[in-house]
Parts: structure tokens; sequence; C-alpha cells
């Protein structure tokens, strides 16, 4: 009772635990240093503080003091509660006036004993020893009261002597023991079982881990050029709009002083017209024929059409001339000038590097699966159930990569099953995609090096030219120079070996593309600007 009182003492009345770190206000009540700090927190807006225990208010922000005895009578209550409970897990029957840890229990007896009571207890063989246990009627029998020793693995139960005698009489029955060691051995291949898959989950796990922080490095790359390059794209685009818009201000500008100037020119002319035209109209008001005759200035005025001055050939004043005008080829030129800057960074932007060629699932067909990171083919009886679609290759056993070359020199390797037939190679998207005349090197879209019965050949338009040389590797090169129209076919041994090349002028993008019949195909990846082997 009084330990009872002594514990409501060292509680806490804010979170009702016993203190740790106890502090206390100037009004004498303690609390935890954590809990009254986050009360006077709660009140700081308030500008009034007040203790949770007596509600005495304080102007300024109480000082937390230490109570340093408090603390320790604490720590000291704690550590004695911890050894109390580890204590009484499993307790001595026999000692009832404090709790002593038990090191055997009694099966006959039902009871625990601590090693005092240990040594004076039955050591008759019906009073079976164990471990000590809070469950102990669960080892006897339900039916006859008895320990259980036996097991029968017809009915998978525990069982006693009369049982075996009983109703199991006849069923294969073994010792306790024994039949324990037996579920081990089982459990413990299990086990081992367990940890090789957990241990493969593992590797699959990190090898996921693996390509997630690649992807993730790529793409923070990706994102870091794509950024980069449209700062250039609006740099370039802010210099091409200031030059155009001075070029389109300067020409404006020539043309408004050559206009102004014309403009002050035919202002005197007709000033002069309208000074000529009031004297004529005097003399055709005039009454004396001599007067008429006689005047000077008529000789000037007879012929309009002999004025010279600002009229070009055709009778028309003069304009600017055309060299004049808004300079459009200028501007046209640089507006050009920006859509090859655009266009050259857009061809740029998402080119993957041959290493990442990844097979295109929507063009699989469904007798292939593909692997989870895109670079395995591998030939399956079962179908896949893919959709039927225009890009997917049917009745036959091939797959196109995403990406596909219009330029430049690029290599991809592969690796091949030990056994199987299959065709490796590139084509074009156009390649038709259904019936037998769609496989690579059956037509004049596609070019392939072929396995088929250990025989190895090339193979483009149905024409097949047979390699004589022995071919030992499971490694081979697929070479590409666009511009030079030669596609090369390597053998990986050492050192590598040349085994064939086509020829021809490319006219569309050329795309990797395999066909398996039995086997598989593995990229091991490949590189850009590679200078072929002599």
């Amino acid at each position: 009772m009084a330990s009872i009182d002594l514990r409501d003492e060292l509680l806490c009345s804010i979170c009702l635990s016993t203190f740790k770190d106890p502090v206390t206000l100037r009004c004498g009540h303690n609390f935890c240093r954590v809990c009254i700090g986050r009360v006077l927190d709660t009140q700081d807006g308030s500008g009034v503080y007040s203790c949770p225990e007596c509600r005495k208010r304080f102007r300024v922000r109480p000082a937390l003091m230490r109570n340093i005895n408090l603390h320790n009578v604490a720590e000291r209550f704690l550590i004695t509660q911890q050894e109390q409970e580890e204590i009484t897990g499993i307790c001595c029957t026999y000692c009832v006036d404090s709790p002593v840890p038990a090191v055997r229990s009694c099966l006959h007896c039902e009871a625990s004993l601590c090693d005092k009571h240990l040594r004076a207890h039955s050591k008759s063989a019906e009073h079976v020893l164990s471990d000590p246990s809070t469950s102990l009627e669960k080892r006897k029998c339900s039916v006859h009261k008895k320990i259980l020793e036996y097991y029968c693995s017809e009915d998978a139960a525990c069982i006693c002597v009369y049982c075996s005698a009983g109703e199991h009489r006849g069923h294969q029955v073994e010792i306790l023991e024994e039949a324990s060691e037996k579920k081990k051995r089982k459990l413990r291949n299990v086990l081992q079982k367990l940890i090789t898959k957990r241990e493969e989950t593992e590797e699959r796990v990190g090898s996921l881990e693996e390509r997630r922080r690649k992807a993730q490095e790529k793409a923070a790359g990706e994102a870091e050029r794509v950024t980069a390059l449209c700062t250039d794209i609006r740099r370039r685009v802010d210099d091409l709009e200031k030059k155009v818009l001075s070029e389109i201000s300067r020409k404006e500008k020539e043309e408004s002083l050559s206009l102004s100037a014309l403009i002050h020119r035919l202002e005197i002319k007709k000033d002069e017209l309208s000074r000529k035209m009031r004297h004529i109209e005097e003399l055709c008001n005039m009454t004396d024929p001599l007067t008429v005759l006689q005047d000077p200035d008529t000789g000037d005025l007879c012929d309009p059409e002999e004025e010279g001055g600002d009229e070009d050939a055709g009778g028309h004043d003069k304009q600017p001339h055309d060299g004049d005008d808004l300079d459009v080829a200028v501007i046209s030129h640089t507006l050009h000038t920006l859509c090859d800057v655009i266009s050259g960074i857009r061809s740029g932007i998402y080119v993957e590097d041959p290493a990442d060629i990844l097979w295109d699932v929507t063009t699989a067909g469904n007798n292939l699966l593909i692997s989870d990171d895109l670079k395995t083919a591998t030939w399956t009886l079962e179908k896949q159930k893919r959709p039927e679609t225009a890009e997917r290759f049917h009745n036959n056993n091939q797959v196109m990569s995403r990406r596909g070359f219009t330029s430049g020199r690029h290599y991809w390797d592969v690796e091949s099953s030990r056994s199987g037939n299959w065709r490796v190679g590139m084509c074009y998207p156009s390649i038709v995609r259904r019936w037998w005349h769609s496989e690579i090197g059956d037509n004049n879209k596609s070019w392939s090096f072929w396995r088929f019965n250990n025989q190895y050949s090339v193979r483009h338009d149905s024409k097949v030219i047979r390699l004589p040389d022995k071919i030992s590797s499971d490694r081979f090169r697929i070479y590409l120079d666009y511009e030079a129209g030669q596609l090369s076919f390597y053998e990986l041994c050492d050192p590598i070996r040349h085994l064939h090349t086509f020829t021809a002028t490319f006219s569309e993008p050329l795309h990797a593309v395999l066909y398996v019949c039995e086997g598989s195909i593995k990229i091991l990846g490949g590189r850009s600007n590679w200078v072929k082997p002599s």
C-alpha cells in the first residue's frame, strides 16, 4: 500500500507518468521539464502564465528549477520497478513472502521451483522437470491428467501413455522428443529455403533499387540538361528578338526620312502648280488679246507634260527605291536561324545512348517473354495474350527496339542462349507485321544475322549467304554506319572477328530487331560514334 502511495507522489500531473527530469515552479509544484515547457509555450501569447496544478499566476514566464532529490527518488523507483517486473516473469510457487525467480517447473506437481525448493523436491520418475513455464496444465492430457509423452503422427496430436494404449492403439506413435526433432529438421529445411528466397528477394530489391537510383540520376541529369538548353533557347530568342526589332526600327527610320523628303518636294511642287493655275485663270479672264498673247510666262505653261522634277518616265511621282523597304530577307533569315536552333535542341534532348536500347513490348509477338528491364527476349510456348494492334508482330516471335537511328555510327552487343534458333539485325519501322514474310531478312525492309540448327548465315530480301567459318562464341556485335550505308556483324571473340557487311542506301530510321524460336537473346550494351575495327 505504501509503494502505491509513493508511486502516486512520483506522477507528473500533466503526463500522468513517473517524473522525468522534474523541475519546480515558485509555487512549489513539480512537473516534468518537457511537460511544463509545453504548457508555458502555449501561454506565451496571452502574456500571463499559470501553474497547471494550483492555477497561481505569474506576470513573467517562471524560471524552472531542477528538483535533484525528486529526480533521484523517481529514477531509483523506476529501476526497482523494472527489477521486480523481471523477477515476476515466472516465480517460485512456494516462495510466498517475496517473489523469487523459478529455475525449473515440475509437470507432475504443476509447480515452479527456485534453487532452494528444487533441492528439496522429489527425485522420483513421475516428477518430470522442465524449463520454467506458466502453462503447466497444457502439458498434461486433458482426459487422463497424465503427462504428454508421445506424439501420434496419424492424428497429429500429443498424447499420454493411456491414450497410446487406448484410442490411438495401432497408430504410429513416437516419443515426444523424437517427433519434435523430426519436425525441427523439416522446419530447418523450410527455414533454409525461406532464407534462400529472402536472399534472392533482397538481391532483387537491391537490383531494383540500383535501377531506381540510376533512373533518378539519369532523370536529374536530363532535367538539368533540359533546363540549360531552355535557358540557352531563351537567351538566343531574346538576342534574335532584339536583332529583328532593331532592324525593323532602323528600316522604319530610313523609310520615314526618305518619305519625309519626298513629301517636302511634292509640297513645293504643289505650291508652284497652284501659282501657275491662278496665273492661267487670270489670263483666261482677260479681254485684251494682246496681253494674253504677249505674257512672258505662258511659254512654260502651255505643256505641263514636259514638266520635270519629281516624276518618273511614266508621269508618276517618284517613290522610295525598293531597296529602301524593310529588309524582309534579313528578318526571314533570322527567324530561320531560330527554327534551326530549336530543331537542333529538340533533336538532342531525348537521344538515348545505344547502351540503353530497350525492347518495345507493344511490338512483341505473343510467344515472346520480355524481361522487366526490357533487355532480354525469351521464347515461350505459353501465349502472352497481348492485345492485337497494328504495331505488334503477328504469327512470329519478333520484337523491335523503342528507338531508331537516322544518322551516325553505332553498335549494340547481344548474347544468345546455347540452344535455340534466332535472328538479330535491324529493320525499317515500315516492315510488315503479319505472316511469315514479315520475319527479318525475308523482305527488303530488314537485314539479319541468323542461327538455325547451329548453322550461321546472313539474310536480306530472302537472299541467304551462309557463313563457312566456325563460330564458337555466343556473343555478337551489330555495327551501323548510317551515312556510309553499312550494317556489319561481328563475333565477339579475342580478337573480334568480322562476319559480314551489308551495303545499302538507308531511307528510313533503322531499329534493332530480333526473332527467337527457342532460347533467348539478351542486350549487353552499346555505344555511339564508334570507329569500326579494320
